[in-house]
């Protein structure tokens, strides 16, 4: 095992590490992450090497180490600190919005109380994709007990205990039947593997749209895909790319939470949220973050 990369990077004073730290405590099991104090580790593939990633926050500053099980095949530094800035959320303009929206009758009070919010992502944005079709109408639990059986389905492990999150390469080599197994329904298997494979041909190019996200292109690439609908795209743009104005009003707890600051005792429907968060553009999604936070939700 080596140590490959390690970065310092500059946190804000609002900075809220325990958002970070519980999105990514989802597994009590430990199956490909680990949470202890202010530190997280996270098994993943780097360049399909079995790798563990390292970050401690503290005060102003996080420190991230990867660490590798053999020789690395990519020696890109600069996309391991991109990585490490994407999943702490530090590019998006949370200020920006809260200086815009601060003194709104209703999210007004929310933003006081959640100031800083930012969303925290997943490592790659396969992850925030395979998580989206994971956990489609179903518990946050159950999502993370079908993913935690994927994971071993992979059964990719790093020296340090950890199993590791598999990529596109992986899913793909898997059988339907693999997936089945893991308890995946018959569409989210088929789904899976659809996108997986794209993926690997390099007909959804999801890494290299990091670099400008064109949300068009990869909204009209994911929807021609059976069993990707609106919530997936806009959830894989969030969680993945971190972009910030997906209408996420399909989303079961954004709704729930919209009829609680409401004050309404109706549910609050698909159209009636999209039209309270149109008001909100270009941060959609970080207004539907802040009603998820509001119910204690972040770790969806």
């Amino acid at each position: 095992m080596s140590a490959l990369f390690s970065c310092r990077v500059s946190l804000p004073a609002t900075f809220r590490a325990d958002d970070i730290l519980v999105f990514h405590r989802r597994d009590v099991q430990e199956t490909a992450e680990r949470v202890s104090g202010s530190s997280l580790e996270k098994a993943l593939l780097w360049a399909d090497t079995p790798s563990c990633l390292s970050i401690r926050l503290g005060p102003g500053e996080a420190r991230a180490e990867l660490t590798l099980d053999g020789e690395p095949a990519s020696d890109d530094e600069s996309a391991f600190k991109a990585m490490v800035r994407r999943m702490l959320g530090l590019s998006q303009d949370v200020d920006a919005f809260e200086r815009q929206h601060r003194d709104h009758p209703q999210l007004g009070g929310l933003i006081a109380m959640q100031s800083g919010l930012r969303v925290p992502l997943a490592a790659t944005p396969f992850e925030a994709l395979s998580w989206a079709i994971t956990g489609q109408q179903i518990s946050v639990a159950a999502a993370v007990s079908l993913r935690r059986r994927l994971i071993h389905a992979v059964g990719r492990r790093h020296s340090c205990g950890l199993l590791c999150y598999p990529g596109p390469k992986q899913i793909a080599a898997l059988s339907f039947e693999d997936i089945r197994r893991a308890g995946f329904s018959t569409s989210k298997a088929n789904t899976l593997l659809e996108l997986a494979r794209l993926i690997v041909d390099e007909r959804l190019p999801l890494d290299a749209w990091l670099s400008a996200v064109p949300v068009e292109q990869i909204r009209e690439g994911l929807l021609a895909v059976r069993g990707v609908g609106p919530w997936t795209v806009d959830y894989t743009l969030l969680r993945g790319f971190g972009w910030l104005d997906g209408s996420l009003h399909g989303d079961v707890a954004v709704r729930r939470g919209l009829q609680s600051l409401l004050g309404r005792s109706d549910n609050v429907s698909e159209s009636d949220a999209r039209a309270w968060l149109a008001g909100f553009s270009p941060w959609r999604a970080l207004t539907a973050a802040h009603l998820w936070a509001k119910q204690s939700t972040t770790a969806y």
